[in-house]
């Protein structure tokens, strides 16, 4: 990598405001060259942020950050902002174990305004914060920075109906990488907002109001014009979203070209009231592999940055699901594929192209998405719901309300159940156990194989009749490659001593810890869960009705977890065998390796063998 001349001399924003204007596009090339090596390295989201540079120094050129709070939505497009505001050295460490967060942290850095991690919520988040502002009697700016397909999100609209009435100073930065909002219509509508974008304009503009406000009777001027402007710019182009929910509009324009985002963020920090600013810029700006193929530089595993390629992926479980749901869609037209804005992540690519009529990617909307599966399965369709486990929270009233209380027959394929690693804790799938267990009716299965992946699906789509959920983990299958997805419970190890009992990809732990469990003399008899909501738990039942001795495992929180719901059933049954139960605890669950994640928490195969033996010494 080439040295970074002007870049190693920026730790803050400050120093950012002092370099001269004529460096600001070498400083941009720079960040970008460094965004590829580190990430390179790391992995994280490249593209994106690739295409954020001259916004994101943009924005530190023109606001005082952190007295200027700026909020990235999702936080996956924050990276620059990072590198300008003193973490540039610790990229190093970006999502690895007790490192640089991928997303927006405020216990991370001051200059983090707000937790992020998921889409749309930034406008919301914006407005609370400058509402705040307004009643302490403060003045700082509040900025809020969304796109790369976060305008999909139906919260987002609900921020912008509330913030465009409000009156609230507040700056909405629409970064349009052409993932959501289209194009204007029409040839004069592009030059005019073509011509009201550029530089000179907008510094004729503001120069022309500051004027015009000295002048007797001047506001009242300027109230003429722009009433005239607005009813001329109304007839021409029509209004846009933005202008009908009540804010004031600028742009588009070049959101690559940072001498145009300063011009146009400085009209916005003069704009009384809330104002969209609206840039447009190429995703993966500037490194030709992602900028030809955004969504594949997306997110990104380490990868060689000459080539742009990383290393051999092997199958996954979305993959699995995806070959699975196509195969069993060509005998069967009543199979529906339905995704948040995640077509490629949940294995649905090639389901897609055979069935374009039958597959339905509704943007980033959980809640529409679960409601319109129970409105197609209403009519005697079989939608299958494909969404990470993090994400289908952001679902749970329509799970409830529009699926469950009537019964209908979705199928919700649960992806990245569990740890996810790298992503954090808006991300790590820990939750879906304790709130899917809590809804009547819902039957949850938890295939721990490739092979049990296709048996569980085939079973949720033709043996079942209300809701479903198939919770499966991110990545491939380990060791355990069996199919022993019988209805219930399995014993798959056969002992004496103790009983192990888990279900999914923890059974690959449970196996290894009765393996070191044996070592020291202990017989363990592992029993599988197949069906966290099987109300007949014999199988298990008999398992510590002779061994005595029983240890739940699980990759979930503590708080309503299938080892809770266990213990109570064995109390009611007068089975009151020890009893240890080993999962996530109750606290959020940081980024880092899987494996690492396991060993610090204590849901590895040692940690669970050494609970075990705690039940032992105690006997």
């Amino acid at each position: 990598m080439a040295e970074n001349a002007i870049l190693d001399g920026i730790r803050f924003p400050e120093d950012l405001k002092a370099l001269p204007e004529e460096r600001l596009e070498p400083l941009c090339a720079e960040i970008r060259e460094f965004l590829i090596d580190r990430v390179s390295k790391t992995g994280g989201h490249l593209a994106s942020n690739l295409g954020a540079v001259e916004l994101t120094v943009g924005l530190h050129r023109v606001f005082d950050c952190p007295v200027d709070q700026i909020l990235f939505d999702v936080g996956h497009q924050s990276y620059v902002h990072k590198i300008l505001t003193g973490r540039k050295d610790r990229f190093d460490t970006l999502r690895q174990l007790d490192g640089l967060s991928g997303f927006q942290r405020p216990d991370e850095s001051p200059y983090d305004a707000f937790v992020s991690g998921h889409a749309s919520n930034s406008i919301s988040a914006a407005l609370g914060m400058a509402r705040a502002r307004t009643l302490e009697g403060r003045h700082n700016e509040v900025v809020c920075v969304i796109g790369d397909g976060a305008m999909t999100g139906g919260m987002a609209y609900e921020g912008l109906n509330d913030a465009g009435q409000s009156g609230e100073k507040l700056i909405v930065v629409f970064n349009d990488n052409e993932m959501s909002i289209s194009k204007n219509v029409g040839a004069f509508a592009k030059r005019l907002s073509h011509m009201r974008s550029k530089p000179r304009y907008l510094n004729l503009k503001t120069s022309t109001k500051r004027i015009l406000s000295r002048l007797p009777k001047g506001d009242a001027i300027i109230r003429f014009v722009s009433n005239v402007k607005a009813k001329l710019r109304m007839a021409i182009l029509k209004e846009s979203i933005f202008e009908i929910l009540g804010f004031r509009y600028l742009g588009p324009v070049d959101g690559n070209n940072v001498r145009s985002v300063i011009t146009l963020l400085e009209e916005a920090k003069s704009t009384p009231g809330p104002v969209v600013v609206h840039f447009k810029t190429v995703k993966g700006r500037g490194y030709y592999p992602s900028e030809s193929s955004p969504w594949d530089y997306h997110g990104v595993s380490p990868f060689d940055p000459v080539t742009g390629k990383g290393a051999p992926k092997g199958s996954t479980f979305s993959d699995v699901l995806g070959a699975e749901l196509t195969q069993l869609a060509g005998d069967d037209d009543r199979i529906c594929a339905v995704t948040a804005a995640m077509e490629d992540g949940t294995g649905l690519k090639e389901f897609s192209g055979r069935y374009p009529s039958r597959f339905f990617d509704v943007g980033i909307a959980e809640g529409h998405a679960v409601t319109m599966a129970a409105g197609m399965a209403a009519q005697g369709m079989k939608p299958v719901f494909a969404v990470y486990s993090s994400f289908l929270q952001r679902g749970y009233d329509q799970l409830i309300h529009d699926v469950a209380i009537a019964g209908n027959h979705v199928v919700f394929a649960v992806d990245r159940a569990g740890l996810v690693g790298a992503d954090g804790e808006t991300h790590q799938g820990v939750f879906d156990v304790p709130y899917l267990l809590s809804v009547p009716g819902i039957k949850v299965l938890a295939p721990a194989s490739f092979e049990e992946l296709r048996h569980a699906l085939r079973q949720a789509l033709y043996n079942e009749k209300g809701p479903v959920a198939v919770r499966f983990p991110r990545g491939g299958e380990l060791a355990y490659k069996e199919n022993a997805f019988t209805a219930g419970q399995t014993v798959l190890r056969s002992g004496t001593d103790l009983t192990l009992a888990g279900y999914g990809i923890m059974i690959n732990n449970l196996l290894e810890a009765a393996d070191l469990l044996a070592q020291k003399g202990v017989s363990a008899e592992v029993v599988k869960l197949n069906e966290l909501t099987d109300p007949d738990l014999s199988v298990l039942f008999d398992s510590c009705a002779r061994t005595g001795r029983l240890v739940v495992a699980e990759d979930c929180c503590s708080g309503g977890c299938l080892g809770e719901r266990i213990a109570a059933r064995l109390l009611a049954c007068g089975l009151v065998p020890a009893l240890q139960l080993v999962n996530l605890g109750e606290q959020f669950i940081p980024q880092g390796k899987v494996n690492e994640l396991y060993q610090r928490y204590g849901v590895d195969p040692q940690g669970i063998a050494d609970r075990a033996m705690e039940i032992m010494d105690n006997d």
